[in-house]
């Protein structure tokens, strides 16, 4: 049973980052955007079920949280910490997505091992102190589809300047015409 060391408000005014003492996964990234996509994971569920949740996204000692617009941190808050506190203290939870992403699969493309070293060592780490994450969709043609996890999912800032400063950094490092799409 995690206990929360801290409660971060994250650059999204919308998404809160509960940081635990004790890991709730070992690695591995869960995300989920709706309660139906959550249904084989209890944690994930029952943070939905508060209700006014529209996302949920945690890995390690963090979880993040998104909330609808017009709901106030301070009505769910007290809720969300409920669920947080009677969660096993490491889950094994389907794997929803994997740090790497549900498009990567290690060793099966060398350009794309390099771009997700890249992510793993200069991109995931900052957004993960933001509480969020990004998974690899698909890449095809010098085109990566990347998906925004937890805070970054919904954050204004993931779809112009965080977006623009990935794709700068991976054209400088891995492919000069590569092109990165958000979906």
């Amino acid at each position: 049973m995690p206990k929360i060391a801290d409660i971060e408000y994250t650059p999204n005014p919308n998404a809160v980052k509960f940081i635990l003492q004790e890991p709730v996964t070992t690695g591995s990234s869960r995300s989920y955007q709706t309660a139906e996509s959550a249904l084989t994971d209890p944690l994930a569920l029952s943070l939905f079920n508060v209700g006014n949740v529209t996302s949920v996204f945690y890995m390690d000692r963090f979880i993040t949280i998104n909330k609808e617009e017009d709901v106030s941190w301070e009505e769910i808050l007290k809720k969300l910490a409920e669920p947080i506190r009677s969660a096993p203290s490491v889950t094994d939870a389907p794997k929803k997505a994997e740090t790497g992403g549900g498009g990567y699969v290690p060793g099966a493309d060398p350009v794309l091992d390099r771009i997700n070293q890249v992510l793993d060592e200069r991109v995931r780490p900052g957004l993960a102190g933001d509480g969020g994450g990004l998974e690899i969709v698909g890449y095809h043609d010098h085109r990566l589809m990347i998906h925004y996890q937890g805070a970054c999912g919904s954050c204004p800032s993931s779809i112009s300047g965080t977006l623009y400063a990935i794709e700068n950094m991976l054209r400088e490092e891995v492919d000069p015409e590569i092109e990165v799409i958000s979906v």
